[in-house]
């Protein structure tokens, strides 16, 4: 199945994020080989440095490490490295943006603290 990409970011950030996504989801465990850049690129008919790009920042942050002529392979740990990277991110876009929101608005801690446990009571339905 071919992964879709958008506009709304780089390619090789949306490549990273796609091998974090199958980590997350179990799809890709500790010590499993990730696809080469060449399959990458093939996938997403992309020029293989993007797909490297994309690779080597999962490197960098340590989510991904290289077997010497063999290819790439999940680090151990990685799945806690993702989800804290993304908590942080989310607390930093998604609730800094939604508290903000609510001041701007007049809504209280407790009212907004009602109207995420309604939401979340909709979308257990």
């Amino acid at each position: 199945m071919k992964p879709f990409l958008d506009e709304s970011k780089p390619i090789y950030l949306q490549i990273a994020e796609w091998i974090e996504d199958d980590i997350l989801r179990d799809n890709l465990a500790e010590g499993e080989q990730v696809y080469s850049t060449n399959r990458f690129a093939k996938m997403f008919q992309i020029n293989p440095a993007t797909a490297a790009k994309g690779i080597n920042l999962l490197v960098e942050e340590g989510i991904l490490f290289k077997k010497r002529g063999i290819g790439m392979f999940v680090a151990d740990g990685a799945k806690k490295v993702i989800i804290d990277k993304r908590k942080q991110r989310f607390v930093q876009e998604t609730v800094a943006e939604l508290f903000q929101e609510a001041r701007k608005l007049g809504i209280s801690r407790e009212e907004l603290l009602t109207l995420i446990k309604d939401y979340e009571g909709r979308e257990s339905r």
